[in-house]
Parts: C-alpha cells; sequence; structure tokens
C-alpha cells in the first residue's frame, strides 16, 4: 500500500484541470469548464469540471467523480495504479507502507520481470526495424500481412534473430538476474548452456490495462512439423495467460465508448482490425473463455460480440464459454466470418466500412445460435432431441440475475417455438436446473445464516409491509444524504464554543437506527473515528479521495455541482445581507414572495450551491431525520395496533402514539411544518 503520507503529498498538488486537460479539451464556461465527455460519443459538450469543487459530472451519460476516479475510469486503473500515475505526473516520490518479507520478494520479484519484459521489447522491436535480418524476415512478413509501420510501432512488435544467443547476450551483459530471465521464458537452459527461447520469431508483446508488457506471443516464420506455430510466456507472478486478453490495453477506451466488446481468436485478427479503424476489439488468444476473462470484458461492457472463423473449429470455439459468459451478465452475440475466412483476413479484403456493416448485419443470438448447431447435430434422433432441450433448459437457466428475468422468458418462449414443446413444459425444466443450483448452495451455506434467513422471511411475512410502505419505510433516504452532505461541507465549522458542526449532529443522532443507507452510515462512521484520532485531515476532500471507493463516490454524489452561481445572482443578491437574512429565517414560501418571479431561478441557483452555512439549516436537517424516524415507529405502530392483543398491551400501544404523536409535533413545529391530529 501507498504511504498515508505519500496520498497527502499527491492531493496537495494535484490540479483537475491540468490532469483532466491532458486526456479532454476543456473551455472556460462561468466558474468552471466544459468539454466533449470521453466516455461517450457526443457533439455537443456536457462535460463540466469544478476546479473549485475538484469534481467532474458529464450530464449526458451522468459520469461524475474525482481526478483520481477520472484516471481510474478513463485508464481503467486501480486506485493503487491512478495514485502512481499522479505521482510520476506531479514528481511525488511514492512511498510503500510496511509488507512482510514475503510481499517485499513477491512485489520486487514482478518489478523484476516488468523491467525485463520492457527491455526485450525494445530489444526485439530494434531488431525488426534496425537490423537487415529484422527487414528481410520480420519486417517484410509485417508487411506482407498488410501492416503499416505506424500500427507495427502502436502494437511494439518485434523479431528475435536466429541467432542461438542473441538476446542472452545482450541481457547478460546488461546484468539481468538469470533466474528471472529463465522464469520470464525468454531464454532457457538447454544442455547447461542458455540461449533464446524465440528465434527466428516474430513477437506479439502482450500488455496488463496499463500498458506495461507482461509477457510475449511468438509466431514462427519458417515452416517446421515439429515446432509450434506460437509459443507463449510462461505463467509466473505476472503472466496469468486465465486473466488476460491480447489488446485490452489499445481497447479499453474505444469499448468504453462503443459499448461493446468484439472478441477474436488472435494476435493478427486484433492489429488488423486496429489498422482498420475498428479498435474496440481483444483476443482470447485460442483458449476456452475465463470467469477472468469474462469478468475483464464487464469492466468495460456488458455488450460481447464474438467473431470468428466460419468453420466447423471456428463455430466449437466460438461456443464455449457461453455459460460462463451467461452468468456474468453479458449480452453475447456472435458473428461468424464467410468462405474459410478469419478477421484479419476478410477485414483486409472488404475493408473496414463493409466489415462493420457485415458484422452488424450478421450478429446471431448466441443461445438461439448454439440450438440451431445442436439440432443439426441431432437431426431426427430423439433421444439426441431430448438432450438438446435438457442442454438449453440448463443454459436458460443461467441467466439468474433480478434484471435479466424478461430476457429469461423470452429465450424460454423463443426456444420451446424452435424446438416445437410446450413452453410450460420448457418453463418448469429451467426452474428445476434454477432449483437444484440453489440446493447445491444451501448445502454449502452455513446452517446459522440460513435460519436467519428463515427468520427474516417470516418475520417480513407477520409484518404484511407492502410495497408502497416497504418503500416509504426504506427508500427514501434524502434526509440521510443530507445529514452526510452537512458532515462534508460543513463538519469541521464551529457550531458553538464547544462543539464542531460534526460533534452536534454525533450527539443529536445517538441512534445508528435513524440511518437506513449504508454507506452513509459507512461515512459516518468513518467520519466519527478520524475526528477522535486525526480531527485535522477530516474535510470535504479526505473523503473526496477516500481509497474506499464507496467512500468516494458517495461524497462526489452528495458535492456534485448540478447548477453554478449565476453572475446576476452574485451582483443582484449575494451582497445583499437582508436577502440572505431572509433565506435564513423564513420560510422558502415567504420568501420567494419577497423577491420577483423572474429572480426565482437564481434563488434555486444558489440554493442549489449549498452556501447555507447556517446553524439553522444543519438543526433542520437533523430534526427532518428525527421527524422520518418518529413516522416509522408512528407506522410501525399502527401496523401493530392492527392486530389482535389484551387490552393492556392495546393501552400500551396507544400510549406509546400519543408519545410518538406529540414527538412529531414538536419536531414540525421547529420545522415550521403543520401536522394533522
Amino acid at each position: 500500500m501507498i504511504a498515508q503520507s505519500t496520498i497527502q503529498q499527491i492531493l496537495g498538488r494535484i490540479d483537475i484541470i491540468d490532469t483532466i486537460g491532458s486526456f479532454v479539451k476543456l473551455k472556460k464556461r462561468g466558474s468552471n469548464y466544459l468539454g466533449l465527455c470521453p466516455f461517450h460519443n457526443e457533439k455537443t459538450p456536457s462535460f463540466t469540471v469544478s476546479p473549485s469543487k475538484e469534481l467532474y459530472k458529464c450530464f449526458g451519460c451522468g459520469r461524475s467523480g474525482n481526478t483520481i476516479s477520472f484516471i481510474m475510469e478513463h485508464e481503467k486503473y486501480s486506485y493503487v495504479e491512478a495514485l502512481k500515475w499522479l505521482a510520476n505526473k506531479y514528481g511525488v516520490e511514492v512511498e510503500e507502507t510496511f509488507q512482510t518479507d514475503e510481499q517485499k520478494q513477491t512485489q520486487l520479484a514482478a518489478d523484476s520481470l516488468y523491467i525485463i519484459n520492457s527491455f526485450a521489447q525494445q530489444f526485439f522491436t530494434k531488431q525488426l526495424f534496425e537490423t537487415e535480418e529484422g527487414q528481410d524476415i520480420g519486417l517484410a512478413y509485417f508487411k506482407e500481412r498488410g501492416f503499416r509501420e505506424d500500427i507495427i510501432k502502436k502494437f511494439q512488435l518485434g523479431y528475435s534473430p536466429e541467432q542461438r544467443d542473441a538476446f542472452t547476450k545482450e541481457a547478460i551483459a546488461k546484468q539481468y538476474n538469470t533466474d528471472l530471465l529463465l522464469k520470464t521464458g525468454l531464454i532457457v537452459s538447454r544442455n547447461d548452456q542458455l540461449m533464446d527461447n524465440y528465434r527466428g520469431r516474430v513477437l506479439f508483446p502482450i500488455h496488463n490495462h496499463s500498458g506495461k508488457v507482461l509477457g510475449f506471443g511468438a509466431r514462427i516464420l519458417k515452416s517446421n512439423d515439429k515446432a509450434p506455430k506460437y509459443i507463449n510466456t510462461p505463467e509466473n507472478e505476472i503472466y496469468v495467460k486465465s486473466k488476460l486478453l491480447y489488446g485490452s490495453y489499445f481497447a479499453r477506451q474505444a469499448i468504453d465508448k462503443a459499448d461493446e466488446c468484439l472478441l477474436v481468436e488472435g494476435y493478427t485478427d486484433v492489429v488488423s482490425l486496429h489498422q482498420a479503424g475498428i479498435e474496440n476489439v481483444v483476443a482470447s488468444g485460442g483458449t476456452s473463455l475465463t470467469p477472468d476473462q469474462l469478468r475483464l470484458i464487464r469492466k468495460y461492457s456488458n455488450n460481447l460480440t464474438i467473431i470468428y472463423d466460419g468453420d466447423a473449429a471456428g463455430v466449437k470455439a466460438a461456443l464455449r464459454g457461453l455459460d460462463l459468459a451467461l452468468e456474468e451478465g453479458l449480452n453475447v452475440k456472435l458473428v461468424l466470418i464467410p468462405d474459410k475466412e478469419d478477421p484479419d483476413s476478410y477485414v483486409n479484403k472488404v475493408g473496414a466500412l463493409a466489415f462493420s456493416e457485415f458484422v452488424q448485419r450478421n450478429k446471431k443470438d448466441f443461445i438461439l445460435f448454439q440450438l440451431e448447431v445442436a439440432l443439426k447435430d441431432a437431426e431426427n434422433d430423439p433421444l439426441k432431441k431430448s438432450e438438446v432441450v435438457n442442454r438449453m433448459a440448463e443454459t436458460i437457466s443461467k441467466i439468474n440475475k433480478v434484471e435479466d428475468f424478461t430476457k429469461q422468458q423470452d429465450y424460454i418462449k423463443q426456444c420451446a417455438e424452435i424446438l416445437k414443446i410446450e413452453e410450460g413444459g420448457l418453463h418448469a425444466l429451467v426452474n428445476k436446473f434454477i432449483r437444484d443450483k440453489i440446493i447445491v448452495q444451501e448445502r454449502k451455506q452455513p446452517f446459522d445464516d440460513a435460519k436467519q434467513q428463515e427468520q427474516n422471511t417470516r418475520l417480513a411475512e407477520e409484518r404484511g409491509y407492502d410495497d408502497a410502505t416497504f418503500n416509504l419505510l426504506f427508500k427514501d433516504d434524502l434526509q440521510e444524504r443530507e445529514v452526510a452532505r452537512i458532515l462534508l461541507e460543513y463538519g469541521i465549522n464551529r457550531w458553538d464554543d464547544d462543539r464542531t458542526v460534526a460533534e452536534y449532529v454525533f450527539d443529536e443522532m445517538v441512534e445508528e437506527s435513524l440511518i437506513d443507507n449504508v454507506d452513509v452510515l459507512l461515512l459516518m462512521r468513518t467520519f466519527r473515528e478520524e475526528l477522535l484520532k486525526n480531527p485535522t485531515i477530516v474535510n470535504r476532500n479526505y473523503f473526496v479521495y477516500h481509497a474506499n471507493t464507496k467512500l468516494s463516490t458517495l461524497a462526489v454524489s452528495l458535492l456534485n455541482f448540478p447548477y453554478e452561481e449565476s453572475d446576476h445572482w452574485k451582483k443582484e443578491f449575494s451582497q445583499s445581507t437582508g436577502y440572505q437574512k431572509s433565506l435564513f429565517t423564513q420560510s422558502y414560501d415567504d420568501f420567494i414572495k419577497t423577491i420577483s418571479r423572474d429572480n426565482e431561478s437564481d434563488l434555486m441557483g444558489y440554493l442549489k450551491m449549498g452556501e447555507d452555512k447556517s446553524n439553522e439549516g444543519v438543526e433542520s436537517a437533523v430534526n427532518y431525520l428525527k421527524l422520518r424516524k418518529v413516522k416509522r415507529m408512528l407506522l410501525e405502530n399502527q401496523l401493530d395496533l392492527e392486530k389482535p392483543h389484551t387490552e393492556e398491551e392495546f393501552s400500551m400501544l396507544h400510549q406509546t402514539h400519543d408519545h410518538l404523536k406529540q414527538m412529531e409535533i414538536e419536531l414540525s413545529k421547529k420545522m415550521g411544518a403543520v401536522i394533522l391530529k
């Protein structure tokens, strides 16, 4: 982990306009800056950056955040990677916190492997462009495939010479560790002699999502039946094949913008499509899709289109990993390239526009395509058809997310029609597979958890809450969020001579049961803990840039700037103490009467700016939350009154009702509202 002192240095030097301006062309608009959103395609700028609040917001796609979250989102970095990127940009030396000896060794080995791979990539690229052998063999091969030099350099392609130990000698001369060189797979030991592993091959470096070289794919150029066509880096601390997708570093932003990931098999498919301007494409490397690869795709988009060869092997490869993709919630389509072509050769044959149009026209639904293929194999065999029915039911059962219920029902209907069976029967079979899966999961579940679930279900049935009641009690968290916003904006301000605003809020809200929103509760607990330990750092930026993404996301959403203070308001109202006093001493409706209707929009802009720093505003927010709690208790008491009770119990419930009603009236009076008895 990065030391807190380093993080504070980074936060102290961050300039959100400078950082985001490295990726987005920004123009000043009032007190904010405006540009085209980098997260979706738009022609009219709606991406707004506030230097005063250190936040950004796109009013087109809704994305918002701070400088660190922008780097994380735009570059697909982790929190630590984003911090290191900013540290490098602003010249901050990164200090790591305490690590065990084992962790230090693992990190050291990983860093060393990255350094060696970077050196190797530069060596192979130099061999490709600057040696006669590299130009005559390696570069000639790439150009024969139709690759331009700019695309070769973009993907950092290279060539390993035929010489037995050209790279080995160079690496050892540079004093790279022999054991680590062997671990990378760049060199091998045969008959106690070290030699190059990739000699006579062209090299495709494989990058992680931040652009570092993890390993290589090496393609043979000479005809050799005994040698494999491709050699890949052996697995080590940084290279795990099941977690990688070739080209993801170059495709991540294009996938994000297109909201679709194109998946192909080979390295050359990716390079050719990028050269043609189709950049939202990655390759699986010819292996079955793994859960980690699918999660990496889902990180960028929920829409996956698989583009494979149209032959039998291509169809078989395309169908692998289908159930895993469905379980991950991906919307999967399939495109098969015709005429014994692959994506690489087909895009070179027909051109980028025709290729894109072909993909759009020929997308097949993955489940229906699987059914089509299975029925062809089954022909008229009743036993095989029965197996197809079971297989399709099991596949459809994998669509198990609540939001995908309608999709699941549509598949049941369509598959039943194609199979010429009763829809109800297929529905029952799908439900059977779902139940079987649940039973297996429940067997794994600890007994106490199952017992607690059963108790919760029983209590819910006893209370008989309908949807409206449930929403009334739990969904509306606006008051909770307002209290959290007050803590962020004014928590360290003075409430009185003895307490800060935050201390007042915590004194008044002694019960955590007042808060239902788990993220708000986390923020308040964190605020309270840090207030006791280190009160000097507890401010809005502490949470805006917090390492816990739940806290930083909540802070950004609470501090968003949907309105900008207008020049008219500044001129006419900001200096008017009379109006400011009115704002804090009158109700909104009374105050509205004191200004013209033409200026009402300015007032709303002012209110939305969150400039009310008065104690009355803080007290009002806390009282609203208390009032909501009282209303909830009243409703629960009322529901209890509707059930059978003894006379003594009824008397107690009525007393409780009267007491809560009196509390409700008193709180309402404080806020200037009217409550009907």
